[in-house]
């Protein structure tokens, strides 16, 4: 192991000279990836991070590459559901060994979910969101036999939820129960330790993590699964777009991750590298803190959704990265509406100043706007600030690193913000149970998951409709309950939703089988 390391180190290095060439068994990845804070499945809520467990850490099953409205089976070879819906028993696959050499078994896996509650950090609620606590995980999610995990669930949910929401999600993933614990400090069930570790069982494992500078990625060899396409893959911190471009012009990296819609215009046309884009299910939107003065009146915040020029901006800022949407269920989910209905807002500047007027604003107000340092953050936000000053608003913009700026969301420091959100579910639950959905909106719940308690939005009707919607079966019924959910929200909810995103990257022709949809980016199927 320490050879390897080294070798990743040297490799690493290697690729952040400015003369190198990416190594013929490597995919190299320029990408800004100052968000990453910890690889704690049971912590993680960062899009990057994400990214890089579910190629690292399999859970009970994953998203089908071809659709990913479909699961297939990943660590779990199969599964059976109960007649009344609510017990779901997973098979897990024989001879499955950690990169330590420890076996899997289901007492990993039923320890790692139960371990995601004890937590109780935000990842918990996606399986408090289901009903399993503290008091009643140890007889509602166990294991009977090495390789059989049980799910027991006091209500009914449609299965294909349950699957997409808790089996596919990083929560599910099996950690090595054995070599974690021996890293334990003061009780923490080795969170310390995984912040800068994977200990799972995966495709790839993480040997290398220099903050502010790269992520190195090995294969494992005793994998169970088919050996990925490349050994290794390296992501270099870029944070610059230009540089990023630059770097995949000469050669320097194989694909890049974060352009400007004019980087991609003009690489599109240069031979030896290719622009891929396919819708994903994150959104942008301008998040308003309820329980600042200023916003604490929903008209104030309709207000803010008529400032925006989304089919302008879509045309120029958001070319080849989103397309204009306002509604919280993602386009392509199920219960998601038609395109026509799903973009109700435009710019109306008299409109705006009449809501402002209405909630006794006609005056205006100041107010600061958090961004971050993706490359649209700054862009839009020097946007809403031109057109906030027409209707007497002044909007000072404060840009920060991401990691930052999430922490300053995520601890309601703010007054408003332009980030993203992106749900893990072809679903509108997924968005419905965090952007809409607040059990508890009070500064000691601490729900940091979710973006509607960081705005401190709830509406307790809404709630009630939410938790209806989810625990329905009938199809079409919840059809019904969403388009009532989003019909209302859009006009009163915490935050103004601004476009659906796209994954785009550049990417060089020498990378072939570059897979991916919404739900999942797959490292192991790259070739060179």
């Amino acid at each position: 192991m320490k050879s390897r390391l080294l070798s990743a180190a040297a490799t690493l290095a290697m690729v952040q000279s400015a003369a190198a060439q990416t190594p013929p068994n490597a995919l190299v990845m320029a990408w800004n990836i100052d968000s990453i804070s910890t690889f704690d499945p049971a912590q993680v809520g960062e899009v990057v991070t994400n990214e890089i467990l579910q190629n690292t850490c399999d859970a009970l099953v994953t998203f089908d590459p071809e659709d990913e409205a479909e699961v297939q089976p990943a660590l779990a070879e199969s599964w059976e559901v109960s007649e009344d819906g609510r017990r779901i028993t997973f098979h897990l696959r024989e001879g499955a060994a950690f990169p330590s050499g420890n076996p899997v078994t289901a007492q990993d896996t039923v320890w790692s979910l139960h371990r995601v509650i004890t937590l109780g950090f935000g990842n918990s609620a996606q399986l408090t969101d289901y009903g399993f606590t503290t008091d009643n995980m140890e007889a509602q999610i166990h294991a009977p036999d090495d390789r059989t995990v049980v799910m027991e669930f006091t209500d009914t949910y449609p299965i294909s939820l349950l699957l997409q929401d808790i089996a596919a999600n990083r929560v599910a993933s099996t950690l090595d129960m054995q070599t974690i614990m021996a890293g334990e400090q003061d009780g923490d069930l080795g969170n310390a330790y995984l912040n800068t570790r994977t200990e799972c069982v995966g495709p790839y494992r993480l040997v290398q993590w220099n903050q502010g500078e790269g992520v190195v990625l090995q294969a494992n060899e005793d994998y169970y699964g088919d050996a990925p396409g490349l050994e290794r893959v390296l992501i270099r911190h870029v944070a610059e777009t230009g540089t990023q471009r630059l770097l995949v012009e000469r050669g320097d990296v194989d694909v890049a991750r974060d352009l400007t819609p004019e980087d991609m215009r003009e690489l599109e046309a240069m031979e030896g590298v290719r622009i891929e884009t396919t819708l994903k299910p994150q959104l942008i939107f301008w998040t308003f803190n309820n329980l600042n003065e200023n916003f604490a009146d929903h008209r104030v915040r309709l207000a803010m959704k008529y400032l925006i020029d989304y089919e302008g901006l879509g045309d120029t800022v958001m070319q080849y990265l989103g397309q204009p949407w306002n509604s919280f269920v993602q386009s392509g989910a199920f219960g998601a509406l038609d395109p026509e209905e799903g973009v109700i807002f435009s710019q109306d500047l008299d409109r705006a100043r009449e809501l402002l007027a209405e909630a006794g604003m006609e005056d205006g107000f100041e107010s600061t706007v958090f961004i971050g340092s993706l490359p649209w953050s700054s862009p839009l936000a020097q946007h809403v600030q031109e057109n906030a000053a027409q209707v007497g608003v002044t909007l000072n913009i404060e840009q920060m690193a991401n990691a930052q700026f999430f922490a300053r969301v995520r601890a309601r420091d703010f007054e408003s913000g332009i980030m993203a959100w992106q749900t893990g579910v072809p679903d509108a639950h997924g968005n419905a149970s965090r952007l809409v959905m607040n059990p508890d909106n009070s500064n000691e719940a601490q729900l940091t998951q979710y973006p509607s308690w960081r705005a401190g939005y709830q509406d307790e009707d809404l709630n009630a409709l939410v938790m209806e919607a989810a625990t329905e079966t009938n199809a079409d019924r919840r059809l019904e309950l969403y388009d009532q959910i989003q019909q209302e929200w859009m006009q009163t909810g915490g935050m103004a939703i601004m476009f659906q995103t796209y994954h785009a990257a550049a990417i060089r022709d020498a990378v072939q089988d570059w897979t991916w949809h919404g739900f999942k980016v797959y490292y192991t199927a790259a070739r060179k």
